[in-house]
């Protein structure tokens, strides 16, 4: 997740957000990150992609940035930065969260009162993941890919996903987990990352977030980045 300076608008036409989608396209391919969900909000920015390094992740917001602040200062003649110091990121336990993310994501727009349902919402991931609209931005992670077998059932079960809102304790653990930079998953899952890492854990994942899915995936230990 990325903030404006300020919490300024840091997309004001249609065309801004075009251009940073092209750029974070690009970005994507350059620094081998997969993208599985994004919102463009009015103030921020939301990701959740899968890295091919770990160096990936901060190569790609970097990449994005830089040419959107320079897009903006030169359109809207302006100086200075357009973004609030560094992103914030979290590690996710695919399994636990990743389809969790993917609603707390796309429904920012929702939450913020800018329209009743995702689908509305132009700049976001759901009209690919929920409609099928294509968008080459996205590459479908194997846990969306097991929703169904095939596209209509697919896009039928992700969308029943959306008819309620995520619980409280789960937008806190998410919330929680990308404001102080800690993994978001169960227990084991983050005292392991956090020990790779060689940082301190401050915090204790209650659990899966309440209406998750029974899906399973291969790997137990997929791990996701979202920022």
């Amino acid at each position: 997740m990325q903030w404006s300076v300020n919490r300024e608008p840091c997309f004001f036409a249609e065309e801004d957000y075009h251009c940073y989608l092209h750029w974070l396209k690009e970005a994507a391919r350059d620094w081998r990150c997969t993208i599985h969900a994004y919102v463009l909000m009015t103030t921020h920015v939301h990701l959740l992609l899968t890295p091919a390094s770990p160096q990936g992740p901060a190569k790609l917001m970097q990449s994005v940035g830089r040419r959107y602040v320079q897009y903006v200062n030169r359109y809207y003649r302006r100086t200075g930065t357009r973004w609030e110091g560094r992103f914030k990121s979290s590690a996710v336990q695919a399994e636990t969260y990743l389809l969790a993310c993917h609603r707390y994501i796309e429904l920012n727009p929702v939450r913020a009162g800018m329209v009743n349902d995702p689908g509305q919402y132009r700049w976001s991931s759901y009209r690919h993941n929920g409609l099928g609209q294509g968008d080459a931005l996205i590459t479908d992670h194997p846990l969306y890919l097991a929703l169904g077998l095939d596209t209509e059932s697919r896009l039928a079960a992700y969308r029943a996903l959306f008819r309620s809102e995520l619980d409280e304790e789960a937008l806190a653990d998410i919330r929680v987990s990308i404001s102080q930079g800690q993994p978001l998953g169960n227990n084991r899952f983050t005292a392991a990352v956090c020990a790779a890492a060689g940082v301190r854990r401050t915090q204790a994942t209650r659990g899966r977030p309440a209406g998750r899915t029974s899906v399973k995936h291969e790997r137990e230990d997929q791990t996701d980045f979202g920022f």
